[in-house]
């Protein structure tokens, strides 16, 4: 994990209010504790104990310089100021609609037997492409491409995957070469054409029998596996689904509470 920088606002920003708690140190009286700490980490899928202890004691500077500059504001006189007493209003503002929205947000619920209806009815949505995984060798010259492909062609199976990725690691000027050429899975649309359309023609454990030439150079392409084009299935994408239907029966809920208030409401707009 990176050790945890920022501006003491940042700061300000992660830990929130301090509440009771394991007191981590105290500034002229006031209390710097744990337990609010704990609770932002674990919201953000982390935790404050399993940081270092040089990390825990840069948050801990960071608070104590907060707590700092509290009581140089507050001696400021920043609490009577104008614009401090307009920003606080519109920030209880901002906060009281979070707070209601997170309410409502929570009494959204979708059932697994909606979500998977939903999925029944829109199945066109979830397509996973056909795919192949390829490992390349890539060179400059056609002449040594055709070379490496001779080396390989009464090779079969295993024998064939570990010396093309032993010649890729050994010859392949492309930033793969290290991995043994490996590119991973890809669909259609994301490789160069030339490439694309030698990879998606070939079979599984085949090795390309003449090089393929684009822009880079020249590659001998080796075929690792192929997926062909399916439907994921439901309990892949169910969370994702949920979470849409949520969120779209969260906005209509906002959206219909809005729109009724406005119709109670009198509102008198002087924009001309």
């Amino acid at each position: 994990m990176k050790i945890i920088k920022g501006s003491i606002v940042a700061t300000m920003l992660l830990v929130g209010t301090l509440n009771a708690g394991e007191v981590l140190a105290t500034v002229n009286g006031v209390a710097i504790d744990k337990s609010t700490i704990d609770d932002t980490f674990k919201n953000r899928g982390m935790s404050f104990d399993k940081l270092s202890q040089e990390q825990k004691k840069q948050i801990l500077d960071r608070l104590i310089e907060r707590e700092l500059l509290v009581e140089i504001a507050k001696k400021d006189g920043i609490e009577n100021d104008s614009d401090y007493k307009k920003n606080l209003e519109n920030l209880k503002k901002d906060l009281l609609i979070k707070a209601w929205m997170d309410k409502v947000y929570k009494k959204t619920l979708i059932s697994d037997s909606e979500a998977n209806k939903y999925y029944q009815d829109n199945k066109d949505k979830y397509k996973e492409p056909e795919k192949v995984r390829a490992r390349h060798i890539l060179v400059k010259s056609e002449d040594e491409a055709k070379k490496i492909i001779d080396e390989l062609k009464d090779l079969k199976g295993d024998a064939l995957k570990n010396k093309f990725i032993e010649l890729a690691k050994e010859k392949s000027k492309g930033p793969s070469g290290k991995n043994g050429g490996d590119l991973n899975y890809f669909a259609k649309g994301q490789m160069v054409k030339p490439f694309e359309e030698a990879a998606f023609a070939m079979k599984k454990g085949e090795v390309s029998t003449k090089p393929v030439k684009t822009q880079f150079g020249y590659h001998i392409i080796y075929i690792e596996d192929k997926k062909d084009a399916s439907i994921l299935p439901f309990d892949k994408v169910k969370n994702t689904i949920i979470d849409k239907m949520r969120k779209k029966q969260f906005n209509n809920l906002i959206k219909d509470t809005l729109e009724k208030v406005k119709k109670e409401s009198k509102i008198d707009i002087k924009l001309k």
